[in-house]
């Protein structure tokens, strides 16, 4: 084994911390364990990997400190993404081509140092709380054709003479708390490069800034934390000695009670369930992927409401015509606003029959513990009831998603406008997710989720929700009560069994997946082309061609012949989908790095 060069075990089921002997393999080069259940810290051991020139660590629940790599000589890809670090930011390697470190919780300035990796092409720091000024270093790399800094908390002004690397395709710096004007290396117009500004106090693109008091006011929150910490640490003595007091009267009345606690009562505190996300201890306990459980709890999340039928009239001006979104199997939808502003999306659901509030409320309490970050937020619910015990329509109200579905975007016949590859496998990976959630993140599980490219929406940070989940739960209740004069044969013959209901979820994400592939315009409805080598150059979308890698795509065609498989047994479950999906990102994000593309490019 000391002559062991490459270690994958990506799309496990490993648990626990990562192991220190790792270090043990002197002539490893290549060590995979992505998509698994790690947790706890990293191994001091792993910076004596002296031989290592791809790390990757993405999709655990990996917390504590990142360890020093700066001996690391050899390292190239660097790849801890989604998962819990909470340290600042350490050395890197000199070699390093990719890092990865998104959606963590690394806080702190980003060092200098990084902005002299010279090798350095791909960089993404995005989603974490990462503070400070831009490092404008970073733009002038030679070599950088990537970075993502979004969603993190960096402030200050955009330099006016910020000079951008021949090689820089791609900068996201959204979602920051930066001020200023755009500088002329950012312009996509002159450079024809993807740059994406949206949520900062920038003076350009309005519709989609802060006012700049908004970001003037944390930095100033940021620096009189400085001028408090003398006054903070003079009043730590007086604090001291008001609680030496309080122990000294605490032990004063521990000594008068005749019994201590016994080790029975000490033990018998009831655990009490997470009420911030609705989900109660034992159904984190039987999530699939405990680690991606423990992400919903900190989760910040608006709590569930009962609104009045008053509160929705106001918030859409009575249901004006210029509400009003669209309609779908489930019902008609508005946009309204809310008296603190906040934008939502308001189902209205109509019962033909009429139906038992008790019934309804338990439901809608069930979907209202459904939270994940791909799913549409539903925000809360407004009954109008007929009498005391009927009802005839419901009202369900979700966040509002603003940028559009994933089928337009499919659609957009403007080169610009169209999703290249790689978006397009992030869509619907994190559609992915939110179905294996819906299936076994809660008990029991929601199946037949209305799964389509109109019901992908995508938020301001571009982040693919699903609409329209779960509601199988009230509109099932519709056709029981519709199906009661029909006789018992019939009445069998529409029911499902739960494991076929989720057949029915695989299905039809097949179909999301091969729309995906092809474009709208080639899927009829309930229409399944199967796609082998002969009819890929004649049926795909030009820029799936265009963007993709051969393997990355060959990976997602076959994916998706087995997902429209007319053998429900031959279809794959959700967790292979998963991991299919991630091992064609992994090897199209191989390709990216090291400068391939197109088709024919080999991963």
């Amino acid at each position: 084994m000391k002559m062991l060069q490459t270690l994958i075990l990506d799309g496990n089921f490993f648990n626990g911390t990562v192991p220190d002997w790792f270090d043990s393999f002197s002539n490893l080069t290549n060590l995979s364990i992505q998509h698994n259940r790690l947790e706890g810290p990293l191994p001091l051991s792993i910076g004596r990997m002296h031989s290592l020139t791809r790390l990757s660590l993405s999709g655990n629940g990996i917390s504590g400190r990142i360890p020093d790599l700066s001996g690391l000589s050899s390292l190239e890809v660097l790849d801890m993404e989604d998962n819990e670090l909470d340290s600042e930011l350490p050395l890197m390697p000199e070699m390093l081509v990719t890092v990865l470190l998104g959606k963590n919780r690394l806080s702190g300035d980003i060092p200098k140092q990084i902005g002299e990796l010279s090798r350095l092409q791909h960089l993404d720091l995005s989603f974490n709380l990462l503070e400070g000024t831009l490092l404008t270093s970073l733009f002038s790399l030679p070599n950088l054709t990537y970075l993502n800094l979004a969603s993190n908390k960096l402030t200050g002004f955009l330099p006016v003479s910020l000079t951008c690397g021949n090689q820089l395709g791609f900068v996201d710096i959204s979602a920051n708390m930066l001020m200023g004007g755009l500088p002329s290396c950012l312009s996509s117009k002159l450079n024809k490069m993807v740059v994406k500004l949206g949520g900062n106090c920038l003076t350009i693109d309005l519709q989609n800034q802060h006012e700049a008091s908004y970001c003037q006011a944390h930095s100033k929150g940021k620096l009189s934390k400085t001028k408090k910490l003398g006054l903070l640490v003079g009043s730590i003595g007086g604090v001291t000695c008001i609680t030496l007091l309080l122990m000294l009267v605490f032990l004063v009345i521990c000594r008068r009670n005749h019994q201590p606690p016994t080790a029975k009562e000490c033990l018998s505190k009831p655990v009490v369930d997470n009420s911030a996300t609705g989900l109660s201890s034992q159904h984190l306990a039987n999530t699939r992927y405990p680690s991606k459980a423990m992400k919903l709890v900190t989760q910040v999340l608006p709590s569930y409401r009962a609104f009045s039928l008053e509160d929705l009239k106001e918030a859409t001006k009575n249901f004006e015509s210029s509400s009003y979104i669209g309609e779908g199997t489930a019902g008609k939808l508005y946009k309204g606003k809310l008296e603190n502003g906040t934008y939502v999306a308001i189902r209205c659901i109509i019962f033909s029959k009429r139906y038992s509030i008790r019934n309804l409320k338990l439901r809608l309490d069930l979907l209202s513990k459904l939270r994940h970050p791909h799913l549409v937020c539903l925000l809360g619910n407004c009954i109008d009831e007929t009498d005391d015990s009927n009802v005839d329509r419901v009202f369900l109200v979700y966040e509002y998603v603003p940028n559009g579905n994933f089928h337009a975007h499919l659609s957009e016949c403007s080169m610009d406008g169209v999703l290249k590859w790689s978006d397009r496998l992030a869509a619907v990976i994190g559609i992915a997710k939110a179905v294996h959630f819906l299936h076994t993140g809660v008990i029991p599980g929601f199946f037949s989720n209305h799964l389509q490219t109109h019901n992908i929406l995508f938020d301001e940070h571009f982040v693919a929700k699903l609409s329209d989940y779960g509601l199988f739960i009230i509109t099932e209740e519709i056709q029981k009560n519709e199906a009661r004069y029909d006789d018992q044969k019939t009445l069998q013959s529409k029911s499902k069994a739960p494991e076929e209901d989720t057949e029915d979820d695989v299905y039809s994400f097949g179909l999301i997946l091969l729309e995906t592939l092809v474009g709208p315009s080639r899927v009829g409805k309930g229409q399944a082309l199967f796609l082998n080598e002969l009819e890929q150059k004649r049926l795909l979308d030009p820029i799936v061609i265009g963007t993709s890698s051969h393997e990355s795509l060959s990976t997602v065609v076959s994916l998706t012949n087995k997902c429209l498989s007319m053998e429900v047994l031959l279809r794959p479950s959700i967790e292979d989908v998963l991991w299919n999906l991630h091992y064609a990102t992994q090897v199209q994000a191989t390709l990216d790095c090291d400068g391939g593309s197109g088709f024919g490019s080999q991963a």
